[in-house]
């Protein structure tokens, strides 16, 4: 489990299905099998170095998610699993991505705080409502607007600078992962429809 405060800005060093990433905090404790988010992808760490660490991608993973359009020096959001004397400053994610969202702009808003528009797969539309949780590449945000799968959200100072999301450009995809209680209750409800 994840909570989508970043960690650490990490570095891709090699990209494809063995995906290498330089840095430096989240190796503190890291040990061979261990879960990591990146870009809020879990992944299993399978070679541990110095300045980093290896994780093998499965074509799941290259499909739902922005990790295989990532190359050498591109920068990932890296986040390490709680632990339960953890706080939940976040929100709980698994850090199962649901798919990808399209970046349709990021503008400067006052006190250099930013918008971020982002439109949503319409598989995805049915989980997101006002005011709840989304992670956006691993980044636990609120949702300011939702219309017809259009998402925006706002994005602090602090959450600009720690994250990837001053290198993000307009048409590039990020990676979506709804509330798990949302799909969750869609599930029981359906359940229950089938039964009355």
């Amino acid at each position: 489990m994840f909570t989508g405060i970043v960690e650490e800005l990490g570095t891709v060093t090699q990209a494809g299905s063995r995906l290498s990433i330089g840095c430096s905090r989240v190796m503190e404790d890291m040990t061979i099998g261990a879960s990591i988010a990146v870009n809020g992808v879990c992944l299993t760490a399978v070679e541990i170095r110095p300045d980093g660490f290896s994780a093998d991608l499965a074509p799941e993973t290259l499909d739902r998610s922005n990790l295989g359009d990532l190359k050498p020096g591109d920068g990932v959001n890296l986040e390490r699993p709680i632990t339960l004397a953890a706080r939940l400053s976040g929100h709980i994610m698994q850090g199962h991505v649901d798919g990808t969202a399209v970046l349709k702009s990021l503008r400067p808003l006052e006190n250099d705080n930013w918008e971020l528009l982002a439109q949503v797969p319409k598989a995805l539309d049915r989980y997101l409502v006002f005011k709840g949780s989304i992670a956006i590449d691993g980044i636990s945000l609120t949702i300011a607007d939702v219309t017809h799968g259009l998402v925006r959200v706002a994005i602090i100072p602090h959450t600009y600078g720690a994250t990837n999301l001053s290198t993000r450009r307009p048409g590039d995809r990020l990676n979506i992962e709804c509330d798990m209680l949302a799909k969750h209750v869609e599930k029981l409800m359906q359940r229950i429809s089938i039964s009355n």
